[in-house]
């Protein structure tokens, strides 16, 4: 009973969280409706062939045809035999709670844990859940469908708090707390988030660690650092054959670097993403004050028209611009709105800097100061250029402005520290007067000069984008009133914000100074303070996460729900493997086709990189002369030259969906396609990558083979050309193809499958080896007679990776029990 007690504040916080979680998503999550969100839709299309092979075989396939003319499902759908059992575990954490509301939950519930871990109380801890877990960005991650992003960020807090309790004298606590959501925030796949928030976990290493050499405790600093480490490896054993597979994937993804050799050399890294795609979304120096202010920059690129504030200021005949510009002004490409984290959370944080003692201070200011700098990316080149070309690993992710989730983390973290200090003692304001005023400045004081003066802090209201696209289209005359009124109006999207935040720094202010003077306690600050930060942040929140967003469930499958004429058309071609372009659709951005063909576009931010090549050297170029050629031939494919379309006839491009007026579409025979597999005549041998794309421009691939110098000695010399030589696919699987082979002669034959080092190959039973041709296909060398090929996508890696998976899962359930018993002797 007594026990019970001593648990039950935390019982009533973490049903409290859930409350909150819930009233958020209400009344939608009663109605049972759903976010029909770009990304969760365009998953189910990739998907669908996954899918439909798992529930035929009961078994998962590691490859899929739907998309980019086929890529591993690593990154696709990452679900593996060994983390089964943590996905069990991970629902019971959430409670079982619906979607959406669950979100949010783990958000608060895994930042509470955390404070827990410090030693703050209930209420405390509570407080500092919702300044973390209601920061802008995490809704606006939800309501793009970010959802891997979101659940990785949501338990990175709990992982610290292992690392707290470890660096606190608890090591099997802790090193099971670290074990268990290290391998949950693995298992949630997004290992960019991981990998910025081990900076944090760096820094505040240290800072236990000069704390350690302060107090003469280095052997233990350095016992705790090694129970870490080894429950750190332990999470990452479980999600081994995930993060393994990724990595391997990673270097023959967009992600590693490409073999070629561009005109543009210091555009290029070592390893990863160009500089200029790494840092295309890079956070504005003045876009940073949105910490403070949300709209510093306008908010959201939606349709200024929408915003109720501005058109109050708005010409009546600018409104048809109006509804084409964005609220967003700044030099992002665009944005689905900005990181606040709290007008008075950044007011307790920078008190903190002044009030709060200890290394551990130090190293959540550095994480500041470091996740701001890194943010700016093209906007600070000097630092970025560094990261990219001396810390490793830095250059696999894009979108630096993403590491501004480390301030969303320690900016509260601090700004709790800091409200803990002052509950303590309250007599801190008066001795520390000089930092209370110099925080007042720096927030309200900043907020206030903002709302009287905007144009003396921002010259401009538009971006250089927009001015440029003004600029183009409209004559000069004609766009000074137009700019002097859209400045009117943007002026009062920012100013009204800025008065916003001002109020809400001063009630948050005249609160601590109302408990201070002893004429409000503790409980009651708190709970009031708890009040202002979510209603603010809430507030801001609806703005990018409502309601009216939420349609009824199975509208996301609508899309899908019944195939078009078209596809009807197409579909009742049961050969039984070729691709699909859809060139009525953005062809690289939608994975609808995918659901009914195997489409040679599709959506994902981590293609192959030869194929991402591939269609920048010659797929686009073969899209836009078909576009001009097709209407002169008079829509007859036949009329057209083969080698108009070379690339995508070698890809076996069976059918082309062309628009129409009005909506519809028509499907268009492709006769030059080249089919499933084709002897070859010759093959030319190149030394590099770039002989390998530049040859795909002369020769053609029906005759001629372009193979990279280090598969000669596999794929061997082409034989005679035999005029009886066939090719026939037997078999197809997404995982597994098999082909009847035969000829007199035998030779080099080119298969229309897109190489990776995974497959492996078998001729007549038994294993070989095959080779690349032409930049991205498969190619063997068959001897004559009759054979049978096989493909078989069934890396020899995974079988290992998942006997060391299930062997750490082992060890930390041993290590959990192992907690559980020694708390409960201890308790006797």
């Amino acid at each position: 009973m007594n026990q019970f007690r001593k648990l039950l504040p935390d019982v009533v916080a973490i049903l409290l969280f859930a409350v909150i979680s819930f009233a958020y998503f209400f009344p939608a999550v009663t109605e049972g409706r759903i976010l029909a969100q770009h990304d969760a839709v365009a998953g189910i299309g990739a998907g669908h062939e996954m899918q439909e092979y798992q529930e035929r075989t009961g078994e998962r396939t590691r490859w899929t045809n739907s998309i980019f003319g086929g890529m591993p499902t690593y990154q696709l759908a990452p679900s593996y035999d060994s983390t089964d059992l943590l996905g069990g575990i991970i629902k019971a954490y959430h409670l079982f709670l619906p979607t959406y509301v669950w979100y949010v939950f783990v958000m608060l519930l895994g930042f509470y844990i955390l404070l827990r871990a410090f030693d703050f109380r209930v209420w405390m801890a509570a407080l500092g859940a919702v300044l973390w877990a209601f920061s802008s960005y995490f809704f606006i991650i939800i309501a793009a469908g970010h959802i891997w992003k979101l659940m990785a960020l949501a338990y990175i807090p709990p992982t610290i708090a292992g690392m707290v309790l470890v660096y606190r004298g608890r090591l099997l606590a802790g090193a099971v707390v670290t074990a268990l959501f290290t391998s949950f925030q693995i298992v949630a796949n997004h290992p960019q988030m991981s990998y910025y928030f081990l900076f944090v976990m760096l820094f505040m290493a240290i800072a236990y660690g000069v704390q350690a050499k302060r107090e003469g405790r280095i052997p233990q600093f350095l016992k705790a650092t090694a129970v870490l480490i080894v429950a750190g490896l332990t999470g990452v054993c479980v999600n081994l054959s995930n993060l393994y597979h990724t990595y391997e994937y990673s270097k023959e993804s967009m992600r590693g670097k490409s073999e070629l050799v561009k005109e543009n050399s210091a555009d290029q890294t070592d390893s990863g993403l160009e500089r200029s795609y790494i840092t295309q979304w890079s956070y504005g120096i003045g876009e940073t004050f949105s910490l403070l202010v949300p709209n510093v920059k306008g908010g959201a690129s939606v349709p200024l028209s929408e915003n109720e504030t501005g058109m109050k200021k708005a010409d009546p005949q600018y409104m048809g611009l109006y509804g084409q510009l964005g609220q967003y002004w700044g030099e992002q490409p665009g944005t689905s709105g900005p990181v606040y984290v709290g007008a008075f959370v950044m007011f307790l944080f920078l008190l903190g800097i002044f009030i709060v003692r200890g290394p551990m201070k130090w190293a959540l200011v550095a994480g500041t100061v470091f996740s701001i700098l890194l943010s700016w990316g093209k906007n600070f080149m000097e630092l970025t250029d560094f990261f990219i070309d001396y810390v490793p690993m830095y250059s696999k992710f894009r979108a630096v402005s993403s590491i501004l989730v480390i301030a969303e983390f320690t900016i509260p973290l601090l700004a709790v520290m800091a409200l803990r200090e002052v509950i303590n003692r309250p007599q801190l304001l008066r001795e520390q007067a000089r930092a209370f005023y110099i925080s007042l400045a720096l927030t309200a004081g900043i907020s206030l000069l903002f709302a009287l003066a905007p144009g003396f802090f921002f010259s401009s209201f538009v971006s250089s984008m927009e001015m440029s696209a003004l600029q183009n289209a409209i004559p000069a005359e004609q766009l000074a009133p137009i700019l002097v009124n859209l400045e009117e109006v943007r002026q009062a999207i920012f100013t009204a914000d800025a008065w916003r935040s001002f109020f809400i720094v001063l009630i948050g202010v005249a609160l601590l100074w109302a408990y201070c003077a002893g004429k409000l306690k503790a409980g009651l600050l708190v709970g009031a303070l708890t009040v202002l930060c979510l209603a603010d942040m809430w507030s801001v929140n609806k703005r990018y996460l409502y309601d009216e967003q939420f349609v009824a469930k199975g509208t996301e499958m609508q899309p899908f729900s019944q195939p078009t004429a078209t596809d009807k058309e197409i579909l009742k071609d049961t050969t039984l493997d070729y691709r699909v372009l859809n060139l009525s659709v953005n062809t690289f951005n939608e994975n609808n086709t995918a659901y009914w063909h195997k489409s040679i576009g599709g959506y994902h931010a981590a293609k192959l990189r030869r194929y991402q090549e591939i269609i920048e050297e010659h797929i686009q170029g073969e899209i836009t002369s078909l576009f001009k050629k097709f209407p002169e031939a008079g829509a007859d494919m036949t009329k057209l030259d083969a080698n108009l379309t070379p690339v995508l006839n070698m890809l076996n491009t069976r059918y082309f969906i062309f628009p129409l007026q009005g909506g519809e579409t028509v499907p268009v025979f492709n006769p030059y396609a080249l089919g499933n597999a084709w002897f070859v005549d010759e093959v030319e041998y190149v030394d590099n990558a770039n002989g390998e794309i530049d040859a795909l421009h002369r020769i053609n691939p029906r005759n001629t083979a372009v193979v990279d110098r280090k598969f000669a000695e596999v794929l061997k010399p082409v034989a005679a050309t035999d005029s009886l030589r066939q090719i026939t696919l037997k078999t197809y699987e997404p995982n597994a193809l098999t082909y009847e082979v035969s000829s007199e002669q035998g030779g080099l034959v080119v298969f229309s499958e897109i190489y990776y080092p995974g497959w492996r190959s078998y001729l007549d039973g038994k294993e070989v080896s095959h080779g690349r041709a032409d930049y991205v296909l498969r190619a063997m060398n068959v001897p004559a007679g009759k054979h049978t090929v096989e493909f078989r996508f069934d890396p020899k890696s995974l079988h290992v990776t998942e006997a060391i998976a299930f062997t750490a899962l082992a060890v930390l359930v041993l290590g959990a029990v192992l907690a559980i018993v020694w708390k409960l002797r201890k308790r006797k």
